[in-house]
């Protein structure tokens, strides 16, 4: 089960179709949706969290608690939409395609992909790209 949340006004359009599309990224590594929860918020929200829960005194557009099982894929992603807004003018792209590149960046972090290392960050990169070419929203 996929389940969104907010904290804001801001409000995720077709959020059925983002369910089906998750859940498909997730079948093409061969994982199984367990429950994942959303939780749209903004940069104080965020802020608070990464400082209480990971000591990190800074803002950031994804927190993800990751509670997958095996193969059964499950977690809270914190999202704040504040700060993919900024990030989609610093990379000159629309906010909706970066909003979508979130969403799945913390999926695929439950799924066993990192972003430490460039290496790391290439895959995740081409897996993020995967992903968003088969959204159809």
């Amino acid at each position: 089960m996929i389940s969104f949340n907010y904290e804001t006004g801001f409000n995720l359009s077709n959020e059925e179709k983002t369910s089906d599309w998750i859940l498909k990224c997730i079948e093409n590594e061969e994982y199984e949706l367990g429950e994942i929860n959303y939780i749209f918020c903004d940069d104080t929200y965020l802020h608070k969290i990464n400082v209480e829960f990971l000591e990190h005194d800074t803002f950031t557009d994804i927190i993800s608690f990751d509670y997958t099982l095996g193969k059964l894929v499950g977690g809270d992603i914190f999202i704040s939409t504040e700060r993919v807004k900024e990030n989609s003018k610093t990379f000159n792209v629309p906010f909706e395609e970066e909003l979508h590149r979130v969403i799945i960046h913390g999926v695929l972090h439950y799924m066993g992909f990192k972003d430490k290392t460039d290496e790391e960050k290439q895959l995740m990169r081409d897996k993020e790209d995967s992903c968003l070419k088969t959204l159809n929203l």
